[in-house]
């Protein structure tokens, strides 16, 4: 990973080196036995992109059955992206943690304010990302709580809590809010011991991450990654561009996929899967 001169950014943690050890640590989405949420070090293993075990975190956390995640298995292949329910409330991605995405992470958050907006009047609700390996988790709460499937969430439930709490709060105020929510770190454990993958060592090295695209109320594709330093609007969508619309992806997955194809340790491991309507 190239070395920007700055602080070390943790794949799954906050993109500022901690100065002690982090309280709290989620255990990513796989196949793996129950484990402490709180650990010191961090528990450190593989994310995965699971549609069926994300569906199930968002419903049990309040989102409508109506919506569910689906695997997109190409972005150029009309007769695969036929498979995928519209219209797509928004798209998440696992991609690799390369040098290149560092160098272009970096440069573009250096001259960037730190994003400190709260209220009502927020085009999208972010949240900082100060969780060891949560990032599958903000991912999840990215798509739902923002867009369309914000008014899919039903009343009384942990996410609808969730966002009447985060709302009026800044930032920091926001990732301690995230960080004190034991219904939402125990739902995420329940959700991870249903996925596919079993889980590696403690010490293995983890070199993936999850980013949001969503598409916003005011036609807008926005990309929300807990690492950076705030939302990021990333273009003008049309009323009737969803966020897998040519144009979306033109804005943002590609986007991906092209940087790292220029760079020099450029990879193509990426996942991604879509919030849409349910099949059931």
């Amino acid at each position: 990973m190239a070395d920007s001169g700055g602080p070390k950014a943790d794949p799954h943690g906050s993109n500022v080196t901690p100065t002690a050890p982090q309280k709290q640590a989620f255990v990513p989405l796989g196949k793996h036995p129950p484990l402490a949420l709180f650990s010191k070090p961090p528990l450190t293993f593989s994310p995965e992109n699971n549609p069926e075990v994300m569906t199930q975190l968002v419903h049990k956390l309040g989102l409508s059955p109506s919506l569910a995640f689906h695997d997109v298995y190409s972005l150029e292949d009309p007769s695969l992206l036929a498979f995928v329910p519209r219209p797509v409330h928004a798209l998440l991605l696992v991609f690799p943690v390369t040098s290149t995405y560092e160098k272009a992470r970096t440069s573009e958050d250096g001259p960037l304010p730190e994003y400190n907006a709260s209220g009502s009047g927020e085009e999208v609700l972010w949240f900082r990302q100060t969780i060891q390996n949560a990032c599958g988790m903000m991912g999840l709460l990215h798509c739902a709580c923002n867009g369309e499937a914000r008014e899919m969430i039903a009343p009384s439930t942990d996410l609808a809590n969730l966002i009447t709490s985060a709302i009026p709060l800044e930032p920091t105020s926001r990732a301690k809010l995230l960080e004190t929510s034991p219904n939402i770190a125990q739902a995420h454990a329940s959700a991870a011991a249903g996925g596919d993958t079993a889980a590696p060592s403690a010490e293995a090295s983890i070199d993936l991450h999850f980013v949001a695209f969503v598409k916003s109320a005011e036609n807008n594709l926005w990309e929300l990654d807990g690492r950076r330093k705030g939302p990021l609007n990333r273009g003008n969508l049309g009323a009737e561009d969803d966020a897998l619309s040519e144009r979306a992806l033109d804005l943002g997955v590609r986007r991906f996929l092209s940087r790292e194809q220029d760079g020099q340790d450029g990879e193509l491991r990426f996942s991604l899967v879509a919030l849409a309507p349910s099949m059931d």
